[in-house]
């Protein structure tokens, strides 16, 4: 399709306070498409959103923007839409909270111990306990 033949249509977008009046592609699942580069500038994707020290707040997607990549195999990436003014700025974790969660990750699942390394997620245990039970493994094989 010819991007200068794209039937465009008008549509309002409620972002928080105002009312939007912008050209769309038309409409997928009841929300207004955009292509790129065409959204207002009120309307951020979560990447954007986040880069700019805020969250979507629990807000539905308000639009749609839609582009295809030129390589490989143009493959074509939908992202959700949010509104500036109803978003909220980005929690921080508590120096308590991330204490807990480096000893929960220090923490062998087999014998409660912490150790002074993160042990590894794909087993949560602590590297003597792995090759107890290893070593376990190899005499009910034999």
């Amino acid at each position: 399709m010819n991007p200068r033949n794209r039937r465009q249509e008008i549509t309002r977008v409620f972002d928080g306070r105002t009312h939007q009046v912008a050209l769309c592609r038309g409409y997928r699942d009841g929300l207004p498409v955009f292509g790129w580069n065409e959204a207002p500038a009120t309307l951020l994707t979560r990447s954007q959103l986040r880069a700019a020290g805020l969250r979507p707040n629990g807000q539905d997607p308000l639009a749609l923007l839609i582009f295809r990549h030129r390589k490989p195999y143009a493959r074509e990436t939908v992202a959700e839409l949010f509104s500036v003014e109803l978003a909220a700025p980005k929690r921080t974790a508590a120096p308590g909270q991330m204490d807990h969660a480096m000893e929960a990750r220090r923490t062998c699942c087999v014998c409660s111990c912490v150790q002074d390394y993160c042990v590894p997620t794909s087993t949560r245990e602590c590297w003597t306990c792995f090759d107890d039970e290893q070593a376990d493994r190899i005499e009910a094989a034999a």
